[in-house]
């Protein structure tokens, strides 16, 4: 069974073949894999990450992924509330902003053979 391309490699696999190749084979292939930390907790300390940065374009991609962790809609926007204090105002409202609109689209249904 052949597997499907991920979006990066779709978006950047001509342009940036060893980006993508570092992103999903050691990023997501590996440090997301590892068994310290939680899929949950990775999600929330990423998602911290990136709104402390004002990382903001890869936020929805990583907020879907948060709630598929189990993070809850609400859990969210607590961590961003509390973001605020300590990453700045502007940067936890831009965050808030993208979950807003992020959790506007409903995840997909949870293929009941899939873990």
């Amino acid at each position: 069974m052949k597997k499907e391309p991920s979006a990066l490699k779709k978006q950047l696999g001509d342009f940036a073949p060893k980006m993508v190749q570092l992103t999903d084979d050691v990023l997501f292939g590996d440090v997301w894999a590892r068994q310290d930390l939680a899929p949950r907790d990775r999600s929330l300390v990423t998602v911290a990450a990136l709104t402390v940065g004002g990382n903001t374009e890869q936020l929805p991609f990583h907020l879907n992924r948060a709630r598929e962790n189990g993070l809850s809609e609400s859990e969210i926007v607590e961590a961003l509330t509390h973001l605020a204090f300590y990453c700045g105002w502007p940067k936890a409202l831009s965050a808030m902003n993208v979950a807003k609109e992020t959790f506007k689209t409903p995840l997909p249904a949870k293929d009941p053979s899939q873990k």
